[in-house]
This record gives structure tokens, C-alpha cells and sequence, in this order.
């Protein structure tokens, strides 16, 4: 096992930024591909909205599903042979969706993607579990959580010159050129731990996962935050075909989602030392009242658009759409949100690992992803075929007034999610309220 000192501070061994550099290569790979992949896969591919929401839903939901698998093994593979799988899969299964584009092959290749990206989770959260200690974890998860967001902010940056210059489906192109350049640094400068894990046998492996299902802590906390990452999906699922749709093709909602990892890494760390003294789910718990708020902000742009017109200036310098900025606002508020969330609910995950299994149980922390996807894009495709309609699906030779009376009620849309935010919010109250009254009665019994 790698040693690390009990101490509290912001100096981590050499193997903790080694991780942050591969997830920020693959998080500027990722990102730049899945903010598009719903316009790829009914744009450039021929899928309905509501297709597109079940097969994106599926690949996203398994991609937190999976690592829950993998992470018991990446012991036995090893650190580096694990990452040169990965960067290896998704290389290619990035490059060939940029060469395929019929139906078929398109689905498999995204399972290629699925495989590798399956790897990097539990290898990535595992070593930083495993180089952080309990008194500088919170501090190593929010740097963790901000090398992610600025990943995420590059890659997203230059995706909409690709889209537009030279066409969607060569964004792909670029996202395999980020992994490829994980590959080559894995290959020439990543060395191994000096110290591996044993690897678990298959029955220490159901034994492992036996006592996660056994932990209804975890299993409720984790289907009350798949309500914040069911609203934060949008981004992806719901928003750039929202914009496209209600703007123009001109439209670079891809700039828009990076206000979302612009503000984690304004915030994140400052958020994470104000809530040090905090318990994790007091922090999650303020963030969880900020999600509904950030839909409503969303849903918006025709109030906003009544008092100001069809352009609102910003500070006289330039001027933008209202829903543009009621959009920027509700992101802002979501990526706020973020990093009262995340790092602290990867903490409290950790903290439930027996030593030398925290791959596992931080694969299993993600479980919430898989259920929020399921049921979030699948609900996108719901509502955007209902309230915001793929242009293709329209009459042919209709007016614009007719046009538009399709897209009238668009913003309703935003209204579920914050239904969704409310329920999430309150359910996660009465989860501190209930176990923080369990252990105070266990704590006077044990006295």
C-alpha cells in the first residue's frame, strides 16, 4: 500500500497528481464528446429524441454501473497495466465513431467507450483514496474535484469551432487525440506503485459487495442524491438541443455547461474549507436546496424576456438572449450546488471502505449516476418531443408563427426538474433529521 502521512495540508505524495493529470486528459476527452452526443446521435446518426434518451441514458447509466465491478479488481490488474487498457479503449472507440456513422456500429463502439471509461473511475478515486488520509481526504477530493472541472472547461471550450467549422462528428477526432495523449503519457512516464494489493478472490469480491447492500445508509443517501444528478444531466441531455432548438445553429450551448465546471472550480475548495467542520451530509444538504432553485432560474427566460426585450445587455459591453442568461444563471447556481456535493459525498463513500478496498466501494459510489441517468434522459427525450420538438418531426412548409407555437411552452420543461429538485431536497432533511436522532439514541446507549 502506498504510505501517506497522518497530517493535515495541501501536500500529497507524487502518485496523487499522476491521477489528476490522467482524469484531466480524460475528462477534456470526455466531456467535449458528451456534451454533443445527443445532437450526434439524432443529428448525424437518424435516432428520435426519445431513442436517443433511452441508448445515451443507458451508455451513461452504465458507466457508473460498471466501475461498481471493475473496482474490485484494479488491484489485480495493477495501476498502470489497468490505465493503458483504458486510454487504449477509448482511443479507439472515440476515433472510430468519428469514421462509423450508421446505427449499428455506432452503438458498438459506444460499449468500447463504455469499457475503458469503466476502468478509469475506480482507478482514478481509488489512488486518490489511497494517497489522501483522513485528516486531508476532504482537501485531497476537492483538488481531485477541481483538476476534474477544469478538464471538463477545456475540453468543452473548443468543441463548438469543431462542431461548426468542420462538422459534428469530428469532434470525436478530437476527444481521441486527448485519450491517445493519456495513452502515450501512461506508456513512456507512469510507473507502477512499488506496493499492489493483493487481489480478492470472487468470493472476498460478493462478500465485499454483500456488505455494501447491507449498508441502507448508503443505499438511501445514494437514491436521494441521483435527484441532484438527474437535474445536473440536463446539461446534457435537455439543454443543447433546448438552445439549438430555440436560438439558431449558431447557438454554442457547449459554452453554456462550462459555466457549470467554471464555478466548481471557482468554489470548490473555498466551499470545502468553509463546511470542513461540517458533517458531509449537512454540506450535501445545502446544495440539495440550491437544485431547485437552479431549475426554476432556467425555466425563466420568458419573464425575463417581458421586462428587458429579445436582447439583455451586460453591463453595456455586449448583449445576450434572455434565455441565454436565465441559462447561465441556473448553471451557475447547479455547479454552486456541485461543490457543496460531491467531493463531500465522495468523502463520506470512503470513509465506509475497509482498508484496501476503497476501488470497490468508490466504483459503488457512482451508483446514483446510474440511476439518474436512467431515468434523466429517458425523461428527456419524453419532454423534449412533447414541449421542444426535433425541427425534422414539424409539417413541412409551415409558417414561422406556426413554428413557433410548437416551442411556445419549451420552458416547461424546467418545471419538472424542479419538482424533481424539491422532493430530492426534502427527502435528504428528513435523512439527516432521522439518522442524526438514530445515533445520538446509540450513543446514550452505548454510554
Amino acid at each position: 500500500m502506498i504510505e501517506v502521512k497522518e497530517e493535515e495540508g495541501w501536500k500529497f505524495p507524487k502518485d496523487f497528481w499522476l491521477a489528476n493529470f490522467m482524469e484531466l486528459c480524460e475528462r477534456a476527452a470526455y466531456y467535449g464528446f458528451f456534451i454533443v452526443l445527443t445532437l450526434y446521435m439524432t443529428d448525424i446518426i437518424g435516432f428520435t429524441d426519445i431513442e436517443t434518451g433511452i441508448i445515451v441514458g443507458l451508455f451513461y447509466g452504465l458507466l457508473y454501473l460498471f466501475p461498481t465491478f471493475v473496482g474490485a479488481y484494479v488491484d489485480k490488474i495493477g495501476f498502470r497495466k489497468g490505465l493503458l487498457i483504458a486510454f487504449s479503449l477509448l482511443t479507439i472507440g472515440y476515433f472510430f465513431l468519428g469514421v462509423f456513422l450508421t446505427k449499428l456500429p455506432v452503438i458498438f463502439f459506444l460499449f468500447v467507450l463504455l469499457m475503458g471509461a469503466s476502468f478509469i473511475k475506480p482507478l482514478i478515486t481509488g489512488t486518490v483514496a489511497k494517497t489522501t488520509t483522513e485528516a486531508n481526504r476532504a482537501r485531497g477530493y476537492s483538488l481531485f474535484y477541481w483538476i476534474v472541472n477544469i478538464g471538463a472547461f477545456s475540453g468543452k471550450t473548443f468543441v463548438p469551432f469543431i462542431r461548426q467549422g468542420l462538422g459534428l462528428e469530428y469532434v470525436n477526432f478530437f476527444s481521441a487525440g486527448m485519450a491517445l495523449i493519456a495513452l502515450i503519457f501512461t506508456y513512456f512516464f507512469f510507473d507502477e506503485p512499488d506496493e499492489i494489493s493483493e487481489s480478492k478472490s470472487i468470493k472476498e469480491t460478493f462478500r465485499a459487495l454483500k456488505g455494501i447492500l447491507e449498508k441502507p445508509r448508503l443505499w438511501i443517501l445514494t437514491l436521494i442524491i441521483a435527484g441532484f444528478w438527474l437535474i445536473q444531466g440536463q446539461l446534457y441531455a435537455t439543454m443543447p438541443k433546448y438552445v439549438i432548438r430555440l436560438l439558431d445553429e449558431g447557438a454554442k450551448p457547449e459554452w453554456l455547461t462550462n459555466v457549470n465546471p467554471g464555478m466548481v472550480v471557482l468554489t470548490v475548495v473555498i466551499v470545502t474549507q468553509m463546511m470542513k467542520k461540517q458533517k458531509a451530509v449537512t454540506s450535501m444538504m445545502v446544495g440539495m436546496f440550491l437544485m431547485p432553485i437552479s431549475a426554476l432560474a432556467m425555466a425563466m427566460s420568458q419573464e425575463l424576456e417581458a421586462i428587458t426585450g429579445p436582447a439583455v445587455s451586460i453591463f453595456g459591453m455586449f448583449e445576450l438572449h434572455p434565455l441565454t442568461v436565465m441559462l447561465i444563471i441556473g448553471i451557475a447556481i447547479q455547479g454552486l450546488a456541485e461543490s457543496f456535493i460531491s467531493p463531500r459525498f465522495l468523502e463520506y463513500f470512503s470513509f465506509q471502505a475497509p482498508k484496501g478496498e476503497e476501488g470497490l466501494y468508490l466504483g459503488f459510489s457512482h451508483l446514483h449516476s446510474f440511476i439518474s441517468a436512467i431515468l434523466g434522459f429517458g425523461l428527456s427525450g419524453v419532454l423534449l418531443t412533447k414541449y421542444c420538438p426535433d425541427p425534422k418531426t414539424l409539417p413541412v412548409g409551415i409558417s414561422d408563427i406556426e413554428r413557433a407555437s410548437y416551442y411556445a411552452n419549451a420552458h416547461y420543461i424546467w418545471y419538472y426538474f424542479v419538482a424533481i429538485g424539491l422532493v430530492s431536497a426534502i427527502s435528504l432533511l428528513i435523512f439527516k433529521l432521522v439518522t442524526e436522532r438514530i445515533d445520538r439514541k446509540n450513543a446514550e446507549a452505548v454510554g
